[in-house]
């Protein structure tokens, strides 16, 4: 059972430093205990140490405050809002954020170093070798059942979008409030948590970041010398102002919370704008798109899996156009080195961890990230059955042939796996992920921007920028009439534009008007298109008829 302190305190004190669970809390002369540590002095004393040791007798049992809770007016100027246009915010994406991410979403399964203090260090080396990138928390007061929390690493993107939007982050700072926070997650239209859960999360994740340090050991690259950064906070939290409302008893109650967080000392040399022109420092940056906050904090739970990858594919994809990632790799990042070496030598676990890696996929592919596998090394016959059953027809006329020709082919479609699948996909490549439009938006607003590259160096980011959907591709030819006509497409010429441009047969079946069985069709030579259908189809694959097959 939980207690609340009543307007009978007297202010002696007498409670907060006997507390063993550190719940009772002391702002600006008003006591309040967390309802969630307060647990009685179970395992401690044998009856609460507030009840026994106040001399008069404010410690009352906690009763939920009835009601509504009123809107907090008195809060801190927060800082700018986030993500106005509703798709995507500018947030600083260079390897300390992105380290600092894989080691909050993937740190239960990380191989980390244990040092005094009860401190846990996760290392990286970079500059091929030459240089380092350190990592440290301390777990005094975090539970070892669960350290960290996945959806920790959403609350590090934030904070690395607040980052992004000020001149000299080493020296400024931001603010920002629980609403705000809910709204970027997702949480302003749940009901499932209550508002004291919700406050009780958001301190707990905000706590475990500000407690991260961070020491780099960087060597000369390019222009900008080498530099070394102490070991000093990731995110330094000055302040956490909390909200309280009193209930007819004069009780205080949580109703709403404010921080104040000043980035670190790393942000003068990869987040300065001014010293990226005089060459002595970075300034790297990238696009967070609202969508992956709010699909994180959906299925954390069940697919914790595909949520690493997901954050982790947020900046791997930066890095260029033809990112072949072997499978094995990805379920490193997913699942850890641990589960897959078990799995190389117990035959059930890799039946589940193939199950469990072919279910995130899904995931992956139902938000947007849509896995190209690579017909070599990764052919239909060990892809996932929902990647299979995409080539099933719609029409239910249509889908009945499907099967019926299946069924006459053997039942290719639906077959268990071949004898060594597991083999296989420890071969096996996906050739890239296209990205859903949000994830694209900001990369082409940056393209279009004017800076102060060379054109060398602008050359280079066009090769590395992030692969784009089909809507986010130049338009079609503005008068695709002019093309010679007097050579019909190749089938081959549609199917090889097709998988150039990452199009399903369902999605081109879809922009044509027709089914995907004259898709299917046509591509294999079975159909003569007419003049219109050609027409069409270049407009649907932006294709050249000069550069056919012949």
């Amino acid at each position: 059972m939980a207690y609340q302190i009543s307007g009978n305190c007297i202010g002696c004190n007498a409670c907060v430093d006997s507390c063993p669970t550190k719940a009772i809390v002391v702002q600006d002369g008003e006591y309040w205990i967390n309802p969630l540590l307060c647990n009685d002095c179970e395992g401690f004393f044998p009856e609460p140490q507030c009840v026994s040791l106040c001399p008069g007798s404010a410690p009352q049992p906690y009763e939920a405050m009835k009601g509504r809770n009123r809107t907090v007016t008195a809060r801190i100027r927060s800082s700018p809002p986030l993500f106005l246009n509703g798709h995507s915010q500018a947030f600083a994406s260079s390897i300390v954020v992105w380290e600092a991410c894989n080691f909050l979403s993937q740190f239960q399964s990380l191989n980390l170093q244990k040092q005094g203090d009860n401190q846990v260090c996760y290392q990286k080396s970079v500059g091929h070798n030459q240089g380092s990138l350190t990592l440290t928390l301390c777990l005094d007061g975090i539970p070892q059942s669960a350290p960290i929390d996945v959806r920790t690493a959403c609350l590090h993107l934030i904070f690395a979008a607040y980052a992004a939007g000020l001149d000299s982050p080493w020296k400024e700072s931001f603010v920002f409030t629980d609403s705000q926070l809910e709204s970027y997650l997702g949480w302003d239209k749940r009901k499932d948590l209550s508002k004291m859960t919700r406050l009780h999360l958001f301190m707990t994740w905000i706590e475990q970041l500000c407690r991260i340090q961070v020491s780099i050991d960087w060597p000369d690259q390019g222009r900008v010398k080498g530099f070394s950064v102490p070991a000093g906070p990731l995110w330094r939290l000055l302040k956490m102002h909390r909200h309280f409302q009193k209930d007819e008893q004069g009780c205080n109650h949580l109703v709403g919370l404010t921080w104040a967080i000043q980035p670190g000392e790393w942000t003068r040399y990869f987040l300065n704008r001014q010293g990226c022109r005089q060459g002595q420092a970075f300034y790297q940056y990238s696009s967070l798109p609202l969508s992956l906050l709010q699909a994180v904090m959906s299925h954390w739970q069940h697919h914790e899996g595909a949520m690493r990858l997901l954050l982790w594919l947020l900046f791997k994809v930066r890095m260029g156009r033809q990112q072949r990632l072997t499978v094995p790799t990805l379920m490193r990042v997913a699942y850890g080195e641990e589960r897959l070496q078990e799995a190389y030598l117990n035959l059930q676990e890799r039946k589940r961890l193939v199950r469990t890696f072919e279910s995130d996929l899904e995931v992956l592919n139902h938000y947007g990230l849509k896995p190209e596998f690579d017909p070599l090394t990764y052919p239909s016959s060990i892809q996932p059955l929902w990647a299979r059953l995409e080539a099933v027809p719609e029409d239910a006329d249509e889908a009945l042939n499907f099967w019926i020709e299946d069924a006459n082919n053997g039942g290719l479609l639906t077959a268990a796996g071949p004898r060594g699948k597991w083999g296989l996909l420890m071969q096996a490549r996906i050739q890239r992920f296209h990205l859903p439009s949000d994830w694209h938006r900001q990369a082409v607003q940056e393209a279009r921007s004017p800076t102060r590259e060379s054109g060398s160096r602008q050359r280079r980011r066009a090769k590395s920028a992030p692969v784009a959907t089909d809507s986010d591709l130049p338009g079609p030819p503005e008068n695709p009439k002019d093309f010679p006509s007097s050579k019909a497409l190749r089938g081959a010429d549609i199917s090889a534009a097709r998988r150039q441009k990452g199009i399903s047969q369902r999605e081109l079946a879809q922009r044509l008007g027709r089914s995907q069985s004259w898709v299917r069709d046509v591509e294999n030579g079975r159909l003569q298109i007419s003049l219109n259908d050609r027409q069409r189809l270049i407009k649907a694959l932006y294709l050249d008829p000069r550069q056919q097959q012949v």
